[in-house]
């Protein structure tokens, strides 16, 4: 049986990646078809800074979080002061710091979907009369859902690993930031909590492999829809 510790440790997890796949999610559209579809100055910085969480140490990711998005950072001290609004040591910022680390994963999901998109099925419907908001809410958005679910999924999983960006920015505390792997590198430290260390371990595989059985599922599932649709 699972202890309260565990548990607490568990759903918080799933709470914050949950949040934190909801509100990137909309940014992860918006910038995956910046990078497929618009040609512009910069695209290449841009696709770099995007997709740097992927190679930067997460330490680093969470050591940038603290001194921008911090009760003193450049734009957590804004935040806080003009609309009460404070990420550090809260669950808000491990949510802050989870997607930002998650979300090269998502947009990239993202944006092969959109590459794989015939662009003749837009010209037919420009030719037909269809402005660019009705082409990409009828025709890129329900061709590409697919890949933005597989974003998606890929992101929560990410979300559920996340350790080192977390515990730099909004460090390891019980019931607020303290999720599965903040969680099992409280134990591994605790003489005598080796089992519920192991316990969260294997939940946490468990976890992670649903969700890239699922991210597999989706993509077969959304490239046989892609072949039926041309």
């Amino acid at each position: 049986m699972l202890s309260e510790y565990e548990w607490q440790a568990i759903l918080l997890s799933l709470k914050i990646s949950a949040i934190a796949v909801l509100f990137s999610l909309p940014f992860g559209i918006l910038m995956a078809w910046m990078l497929a579809r618009c040609q512009f100055v910069g695209k290449s910085l841009l696709d770099g800074i995007i997709h740097l969480p992927l190679v930067l140490p997460p330490v680093v990711v969470g050591y940038l979080l603290l001194i921008s998005m911090g009760r003193r950072g450049v734009i957590g001290e804004f935040l806080y002061d003009w609309f009460g609004i404070s990420f550090a040591f809260n669950w808000t910022g491990a949510a802050l710091a989870s997607a930002v680390v998650a979300f090269p994963l998502m947009v990239r999901a993202i944006r092969l979907s959109l590459e794989s998109i015939d662009r003749r099925l837009e010209q037919d419907a420009r030719t037909l009369g269809a402005g660019s908001f009705k082409v990409f809410f009828t025709i890129i958005l329900p061709l590409s859902l697919p890949g933005i679910i597989v974003g998606a999924v890929l992101a929560f999983a990410r979300s559920l690993g996340e350790f080192g960006a977390t515990i730099t920015f909004v460090s390891n505390i019980p019931g607020e930031t303290r999720t599965i792997p903040l969680a099992m590198y409280t134990l591994i430290e605790t003489p005598g909590a080796e089992t519920a260390a192991a316990r969260l371990c294997v939940i946490a595989i468990v976890l992670a492999l649903i969700s890239l059985m699922l991210s597999e599922w989706l993509t077969r599932w959304g490239r046989k829809r892609l072949g039926a649709a041309c």
